[in-house]
């Protein structure tokens, strides 16, 4: 089995005359946290739709597990691994929590129409499983208080960790967070530090994820990818890409921010 789980090689976007990606190509291996960093306007979220089916590459591949994503439309993605969470949060405000992740369980339903109607022994026993599943994410999560809450009346810190959970219920191998600290306090952020890394060593989960709070990034990733103006600037381990002269001058601003970052204040890019 290849080390590398998603590999994107010589991607380009463009929309009209405006040039989104130029030439990206970057690998993202099995466990690890793979965070690509840059300023507004940089491709970051771009990428994601990408590798989320939402758009088609003007030029370059993608692979998920050895086998072309490109041409996979996007209802099929999360049956093949990869899941995804969204900066402005995306879930159904008027169900509870439980129905929130029942639903991140779709991908595995194997029972027909008929069977769901009349609720026949192998629906059940898929009910029980979908539930037994859901369970272990709200333990993991510590959601255990939300569980029947509407998701309406929910602090929006809460609702991040119910967005993350549904992902998680889809029992994804590659998890895309995008900007998954957006929004959170301090506090808030440093729960959803310990849950990156609980998802990433626990459940073996391969993490890839856009982020700005530059302390979160240096706590979790593995790699880091920092982009520019649609192309790739500096990639390597946190510490290198922000000792990266580009990087400390189109993200960082000036050395003292660097100094700054590695006695763990976060600095937003």
């Amino acid at each position: 089995m290849s080390d590398v789980l998603l590999s994107a090689k010589n991607l380009s976007v463009r929309f009209g005359g405006v040039l989104a990606v130029n030439d990206v190509s970057f690998d993202v291996r099995r466990g690890e946290v793979f965070t690509l960093i840059g300023p507004n306007g940089a491709g970051k979220t771009t990428v994601f739709n990408l590798i989320s089916r939402f758009y088609d590459p003007t030029s370059g591949t993608l692979e998920f597990e050895g086998r072309p994503l490109t041409g996979q439309p996007p209802h099929r993605i999360a049956s093949l691994g990869i899941a995804r969470t969204f900066q402005n949060i995306e879930l159904f405000e008027h169900a509870s929590v439980l129905h929130n992740l029942l639903i991140g369980r779709h991908t595995h339903r194997r029972t027909g129409l008929l069977a769901d109607l009349f609720f026949t022994r192998k629906a059940r026993a898929a009910e029980i499983e979908a539930r037994e599943k859901v369970e272990q994410v709200i333990d993991l999560l510590e959601l255990q208080h939300h569980r029947d809450a509407l998701v309406a009346g929910l602090p929006y810190g809460v609702r991040k960790v119910v967005e993350l959970a549904r992902a998680l219920c889809t029992e994804p191998k590659l998890l895309l967070l995008d900007e998954p600290s957006s929004g959170l306090n301090v506090e808030e952020t440093e729960d959803m530090a310990f849950w990156i890394q609980d998802i990433q060593q626990e459940l073996g989960v391969t993490v890839l994820m856009v982020e700005h709070d530059m302390s979160l990034v240096s706590r979790v990733s593995d790699r880091v990818l920092a982009m520019n103006q649609g192309e790739v600037l500096a990639l390597g381990t946190p510490r290198e890409v922000q000792e990266h002269p580009g990087v400390v001058e189109a993200y960082l601003g000036s050395v003292e921010d660097v100094a700054s970052l590695r006695r763990g204040q976060g600095v937003s890019t």
